[in-house]
């Protein structure tokens, strides 16, 4: 069932209102992992409790007992038994961006760049933009005098890009209350914070890869042994320069595609070209690189922890370091055997700082259809189906605790840069991305 044409009229025609609104919330740094902006984490969850109130969207706060957490923004818009029950999450936290990093405007400052169409600043597209972009769904309905067509919960929380700390058990909490609760009767979840394959082809993502975080904490035992010495040599035993894990038995933990997810790859609009115009790199075959992507097994080397790396030449060796990576999954035996071959006096610790479970969806479930309905409606497109390489941790949380699909309907392109420097947002997906977001809850409102 396709969204009345005075819907898609109202988006158009307030699209520098809704790009407005979007500056308002790129303004507020609200970045998660810094604790010295915390009030700002805060204050963009009080803005955006704000502008749900004011579409008539009833809220509730949930925040930390303990910490002084971000709150968690729990939102209802209708009750009627005879509609379907979406429920719609998001983060209103963003990454750290300094104009040093190498921003050429101002990170927080949403510049608008006429000639190309975007919309430049930090979380315009992660995930800002989207969250917005289903507020603009509701303003229009609201302005519009139209019923919701189905009833709409709201999960947004501001501490994803920390670990979704605290997240897990409100959502448990609240399920556990069943009829009593702002989750009763949710028929299936759409998640909108992930990203197209490429510049040109909408996608549905079915699943996600998972990711767990880790340091090897390195404690000097006042001897010869350095602890960046033995940190080093650790590391390098984790992954080669190719990209091939080193740690036994990691692949084997994957499971086998089957002939029909085989046929998703196969179908993408993706080629080898796509991947040197993102990422500068090469590969000879389309599968091979899809599936390295989003379905087996990578480990990446973020980081050294108490390590020197400033201007200058330093001489101190520090006592205690840590070398952070990720993986999924990771065996802690292979590490502890590789650390005893060092003989070595110093300590070794390995920590898992954070991460997400992987998860898989069902593409023939009627809330993926009514996605491709609408994404087809509005781009006049079939979507590729993909799967994410990395983690949204409150997918799998949903699946299991509401026992119903999870859709990932993205808003951005592949060049978005979530994450980096320049970050954006295309004027032509956030505006044609809200007419999807709309569309498709008249698509779910007209399934069986």
């Amino acid at each position: 069932m396709p969204a009345p044409a005075s819907f898609s009229n109202y988006i158009d025609t307030h699209a520098d209102a809704f790009i407005k609104r979007l500056s308002d919330a790129v303004a507020i740094q609200s970045i998660s992992s810094d604790a010295r902006r915390r009030q700002d984490v805060i204050a963009m969850g009080n803005w955006l409790n704000g502008q749900l109130n004011e579409l008539g969207v009833e809220t509730k706060l949930m925040q930390g007992q303990t910490l002084q957490l971000p709150p968690a923004i729990i939102g209802r818009l209708g009750s009627d038994p005879a509609k379907k029950t979406v429920l719609i999450y998001g983060h209103y936290d963003v990454q750290p961006a300094l104009k040093t990093d190498g921003w050429k405007t101002d990170p927080f400052t949403l510049v608008v760049d006429e000639d190309s169409g975007r919309l430049i600043g930090r979380g315009s597209t992660d995930d800002k933009g989207p969250i917005l972009g289903w507020l603009n769904v509701v303003e229009a309905h609201k302005n519009l005098g139209i019923a919701m067509p189905v009833n709409v919960r709201f999960c947004f929380e501001g501490m994803e890009e920390n670990g979704s700390e605290g997240l897990d058990e409100c959502i448990q909490e609240e399920v556990k209350k069943g009829k009593d609760g702002w989750f009763d009767g949710v028929d299936c979840v759409c998640i909108s914070d992930n990203y197209w394959l490429n510049t040109r082809t909408p996608a549905l993502t079915y699943g996600l890869r998972g990711i767990a975080y880790f340091s090897i904490n390195i404690t000097w035992a006042w001897t010869v042994h350095e602890p960046m010495t033995d940190l080093i040599k650790l590391m390098s035993k984790l992954v080669d320069h190719n990209g091939n894990i080193l740690i036994p038995g990691i692949d084997d933990m994957v499971p086998p595609h089957d002939e029909e997810e085989l046929k998703l790859y196969q179908k993408m609009d993706y080629t080898t070209d796509d991947i040197e115009e993102a990422a500068g790199g090469k590969e000879s075959e389309k599968t091979v690189v899809l599936m390295g992507r989003m379905r087996q097994p990578s480990l990446s080397l973020h980081g050294i922890q108490g390590a020197f790396s400033e201007v200058g030449a330093k001489t101190v060796i520090p006592a205690k370091i840590g070398g952070k990576f990720k993986i999924i999954p990771l065996v802690n035996a292979y590490l502890e055997a590789e650390f005893a071959k060092l003989n070595t006096k110093n300590k070794m610790e390995v920590e898992y700082l954070h991460g997400g479970k992987p998860w898989v969806a069902d593409v023939r479930h009627w809330n993926f259809e009514a996605a491709k309905k609408a994404i087809e409606a509005v781009y006049k497109k079939t979507p590729d189906y993909t799967r994410e390489g990395g983690s949204i941790p409150v997918t799998l949380t949903f699946a299991e605790s509401l026992g119903v699909n999870v859709l990932l309907l993205p808003m951005g392109r592949a060049d978005d840069g979530a994450h980096s420097t320049n970050e954006k947002l295309d004027r032509s997906n956030f505006i044609e991305g809200t007419k999807v977001l709309g569309t498709y809850l008249y698509e779910v409102g007209a399934t069986a």
